[in-house]
């Protein structure tokens, strides 16, 4: 089937491309700057979008499988000042509504839209267990993931069914935030980030895309799920384990006043953070590649695989 994926140039959206196509899907990756995504691979292709409207692409909606929307201005890149809080926010929501627009205009129109999201929903929850039932946070990344999800609420009216991911940290090999994560451990300064007591709801990039997937493939599967390993982790048992598998030390911390001068309000997403759970994706039978976090940071880095701790 044909398969649309907005940031489908993006660290979870060419992986994920790369996966359909292989299974023998048509992919079709919106991009704004088609001419850049040249060299993809067989049954791939890029269609130009602005990512605001459905101007040049709304056609393709018509009699696809399935629309993937990822887009989303990466939260990582800058400090937070109130213009890029704007655009964080507009490039999530601009682009669901321009989805919402062409599942509108479609006939037929794609039975299934997989909306991106992330369990900075739940905002800081201290090492409280989340599911997908608890309530939305009040702090800047839980407002606008409470927006991104509802710009395309409106389809679930429209008969089509509406899987929401709210993902943890995707680790990844060479992109995304583990490059970031691991660059102290490499200087021999890696160790916990502020008290280390809070929990990191990670996944690695083959469960995000193998998530993805057991959703698009399973007919019924609708509302919230959390696209988090079943075992997350403190920031310090993250650090330990970064640790173990580097073979550096793992004990140097990064000061919470440090890092609040260096970054302003975005190292709250570093200090805080929530213990998601995929209760509904296990409940759905998916099976998890890397449950631990070890396991995940040797495929990730090349390495043997530690002994458990």
């Amino acid at each position: 089937m044909r398969i649309l994926i907005t940031g489908g140039t993006g660290l979870i959206g060419s992986a994920l491309a790369r996966e359909l196509a292989g299974s023998g899907h048509e992919v079709v990756v919106l991009t704004r700057n088609p001419a850049q995504a040249g060299g993809l691979p067989p049954g791939i292709t890029a269609a130009a979008w602005d990512g605001r409207t459905v101007e040049g692409w709304a056609h393709l909606a018509s009699g696809a499988g399935a629309i993937v929307h990822l887009a989303g201005e990466n939260i990582g890149a800058g400090r937070w000042t109130a213009e890029r809080k704007r655009r964080i926010r507009d490039s999530r929501v601009r682009s669901g509504e321009a989805v919402l627009a062409a599942i509108r205009q479609a006939a037929p129109r794609p039975p299934v839209l997989v909306q991106a999201s992330a369990v900075g929903y739940y905002g800081p929850r201290g090492d409280e267990a989340v599911d997908e039932s608890a309530p939305a946070g009040d702090d800047f990344l839980a407002r606008v993931c409470v927006d991104w999800e509802a710009s395309t609420a409106e389809a679930e009216t429209l008969g089509v069914l509406r899987p929401i991911i709210r993902s943890g940290v995707v680790l990844a090999r060479g992109g995304g935030a583990l490059p970031k994560m691991l660059l102290p451990f490499k200087l021999f300064a890696g160790g916990p980030v502020g008290s280390g007591r809070q929990p990191l709801s990670w996944i690695h990039l083959a469960d995000e895309v193998g998530a993805i997937r057991h959703l698009l493939e399973r007919g019924e599967a609708t509302g919230p799920f959390n696209l988090t390993s079943p075992e997350p982790v403190s920031n310090r048992e993250f650090a330990r384990a970064a640790g173990r598998v580097m073979g550096r030390p793992s004990f140097l911390p990064a000061p919470a006043p440090a890092l609040r001068l260096a970054l302003g309000e975005m190292a709250d997403m570093l200090l805080t953070g929530q213990r998601a759970v995929p209760k509904r994706l296990l409940e759905l039978g998916y099976t998890f590649r890397f449950p631990r976090i070890e396991a995940a940071l040797a495929d990730l880095l090349g390495k043997r695989r530690p002994h458990a701790a």
